[in-house]
């Protein structure tokens, strides 16, 4: 028998939980995660859309966001002083354009530290002091919406051409907003929290460390409660979900999944259903213990996935491939360490979708991109194959490390 579902809105800063009024801090813990340096700093840029503010990219929050007067631009964080920054996080808010092309620069000295021909989420580059940082759209499909400009001084370092090669044992030290690079680690729990029934985000919910638990039975059951629901724009971090988890997390629209632990997967870890042709983003973070699909992507847009560990899984994810509208759908997947997975990627080649996918290393053994035939619903999709570099599965074989 199913549980009742007892909804709470989380936009405030506490919410009943057993009863009890409980504090949720809604900033990322000075104890758990580390210091996003744009929070204190200034902001400029080359040229901004009506209606929006460079201020709106390090004011922590991703329902604001800046835009260029067209589809290039820069947008900039700057210090009093030199400040030594060695990582940076790009949260893009849904509605504008794709970028296609962009880089990141020390205003100071107008040396290029890291650049990219997709949209980028975290950038690592070498521990650099300046006292201004630049993000340079240099191409894009129409005019895009930057959240939020994160930077932070330490987590990155000059980019590998891929994660290190196996786990770790123990848990993290302590959970960073940056996720680095996946070494298998699982972080400790800071405490549990006991909830009977879904919890709706609305804004940023930071659950510092602790472990949600538990609704659902575990299962594949299609018909369970998500643990958390997200609204439109929403953001889920620092948060281990305790098992059973239900359907784990539903991404009303496009959402940031940073530094999120699934102790067991269940039916899905989480489930994307935006509409609005955005991006979704898992950063960081990890899951184990699943069964079938780990990301399941209903919705239509991008979903991005960096610095991410799985452990037990059929695949990381999977775009549907018989829902009731049949979306092109696209999946970046970068710098990831996986390991017992049957597939990475499973895409629908024949309405389009994509999969770019670059630094993976695989303990073990696994198919990279699958590609299937799409279908109505009521019907299951057929395999087609396995591939490597060509229009939908954007993958080289020295993408990939098998250990």
């Amino acid at each position: 028998m199913r549980r009742k579902v007892v909804t709470r809105w989380l936009a405030g800063s506490a919410t009943v939980v057993a009863g009890a009024v409980v504090a949720l801090a809604l900033q990322v813990p000075n104890a758990s995660a580390a210091t996003n340096l744009s929070l204190g700093a200034g902001a400029d840029g080359s040229s901004k859309a009506s209606g929006t503010s460079y201020g709106n990219v390090k004011d922590g929050n991703v329902n604001t966001y800046w835009s260029p007067s067209g589809s290039t631009g820069t947008v900039s964080v700057k210090w009093g002083s030199a400040t030594t920054v060695s990582s940076a996080v790009i949260v893009q808010a849904s509605g504008g354009g794709s970028i296609s092309g962009w880089q990141l620069k020390n205003h100071d000295t107008g040396s290029v530290l890291a650049s990219g021909s997709s949209a980028p989420s975290t950038i690592n580059f070498s521990s650099t002091s300046l006292r201004k940082l630049s993000f340079v759209i240099t191409s894009a499909s129409g005019t895009p919406r930057i959240a939020e400009f994160e930077t932070y001084a330490s987590g990155g370092s000059t980019p590998t051409t891929s994660p290190t090669s196996g786990p770790t044992s123990g848990p993290t030290a302590s959970p960073t907003s940056n996720p680095g690079t996946p070494t298998g680690a699982w972080p400790s729990s800071a405490g549990s929290v006991s909830i009977s029934g879904t919890v709706n985000v609305s804004g940023t919910f930071d659950g510092g460390m602790k472990t949600y638990c538990c609704i659902g039975d575990g299962g594949q059951g299609e018909s369970q409660d998500p643990m958390f629901k997200i609204a439109n724009g929403g953001t889920l971090q620092n948060v281990i979900l305790g098992s059973p988890a239900g359907d784990g997390v539903h991404c009303e629209g496009t959402c940031t999944l940073r530094n999120v632990w699934w102790n067991d997967i269940g039916e899905d870890a989480a489930t994307f259903k935006q509409t609005n042709g955005g991006t979704s983003y898992v950063i960081g973070g990890g899951a184990r213990n699943g069964s079938d699909k780990t990301f399941q992507h209903n919705g239509n847009g991008t979903v991005s996935i960096s610095g991410f560990y799985l452990k037990g899984s059929g695949k990381l994810y999977r775009a549907c491939g018989n829902c009731s509208t049949s979306h092109t759908r696209h999946v970046r997947i970068d710098n990831v360490l996986v390991d017992d997975i049957d597939m990475l990627a499973g895409i629908n080649s024949n309405w389009n979708d994509t999969a770019t996918i670059t630094r993976v290393v695989v303990i073990g053994s696994a198919t990279i991109c699958g590609k299937y035939r799409g279908v109505a619903k009521g019907s299951e999709p057929s395999y087609l194959g396995e591939g490597w570099n060509d229009a939908n599965c954007k993958v080289n074989r020295s993408d990939v490390t098998f250990r």
